[in-house]
């Protein structure tokens, strides 16, 4: 047992190269949904990419060498799509997950006959493997990202001109949220006013707010301190749209949607934490 864990133990951290980590969530017989320890373990190791720029994520499930060929093929798939399920509810972009495969049964290898249920027990595995991306690369997408994003930027005058089209994204400068909370600053109040009236008055545009956060890696959401859920994006653009359909908006105008920390400006963190609205529909006024 002890050259059990030994080999375990090294089988782990040979995946912590320079360029790619790994992890294994390891299942119990014929099951694919991950038991309450593995599912802690596979907790800490997401915790652990919150500081680390990640290129693609790759998912391999696997089975013990019982079974059908064509059971174990259903079997180690639906391993790792739990994985991919749980790498998405917990943050990571799903479009980081470029690789989600069953692989099937591991044939078993055995040196002692005493061993055989230890070695069923590691091969009914996940696992999964995180590429890092290069600093180069790094760089490069978030100029692009910034870039992009800045070429249909427009103000609320152009609202109150008349000049946007569908497509145009508003960001709305001065307003700016509390640290780790959903609620805006009180200096930023005033500006929310402003655009409130500036909606109420303009019913032909028709409206997306996305919230945004900052200082997260892997395009990921960060946590609401008040309930504890790593949805804070989603709950920004929620404190707006409550806000505006509350000042007289009307509700059937407006979505709102949460943009993890896809499209960070760079600069001061708190210009991450932000809202912006992205024009859906323009009609002619009455």
């Amino acid at each position: 047992m002890k050259y059990l864990i030994t080999l375990f133990l090294l089988v782990s951290l040979s995946g912590y190269s320079q360029q790619e980590l790994t992890h294994d969530v390891y299942f119990d017989t014929d099951k694919y949904e991950v038991p309450l320890t593995e599912e802690n373990r596979l907790l800490l190791f997401i915790s652990s990419l919150d500081s680390i720029p990640v290129e693609k994520v790759s998912i391999y499930g696997f089975t013990d060498d019982r079974g059908t060929n064509e059971y174990n093929l259903e079997l180690s798939q639906n391993r790792a799509n739990t994985i991919k399920d749980m790498f998405s509810g917990y943050g990571i972009d799903p479009d980081l997950i470029t690789n989600v495969n069953g692989k099937g049964e591991i044939l078993l290898k055995v040196l002692n006959e005493e061993e055989v249920h230890q070695i069923r027990g590691l091969n009914r595995k996940v696992e999964v493997i995180v590429t890092k991306k290069t600093p180069k690369k790094d760089i490069k997408e978030a100029v692009e990202i910034v870039d992009k994003e800045k070429t249909k930027e427009k103000t609320t005058d152009d609202i109150k001109k008349g000049t946007v089209k569908k497509g145009d994204k508003i960001r709305l400068d001065k307003i700016y949220f509390k640290t780790s909370y959903s609620y805006v600053t009180s200096s930023s109040k005033k500006t929310l006013e402003e655009l409130a009236k500036i909606m109420v008055e303009n019913k032909n545009i028709y409206f997306t707010i996305q919230g945004h956060v900052c200082c997260t890696q892997n395009s990921r959401d960060a946590v609401d301190k008040k309930t504890g859920k790593r949805n804070l994006s989603v709950a920004r653009a929620r404190f707006i749209y409550d806000y505006l359909a509350k000042k007289g908006v009307d509700k059937k105008r407006m979505k709102y949607v949460g943009m993890r920390r896809k499209f960070p400006l760079g600069g001061a963190p708190e210009l991450d934490r932000r809202v912006e609205i992205l024009v859906t529909y323009v009609t002619e006024k009455n």
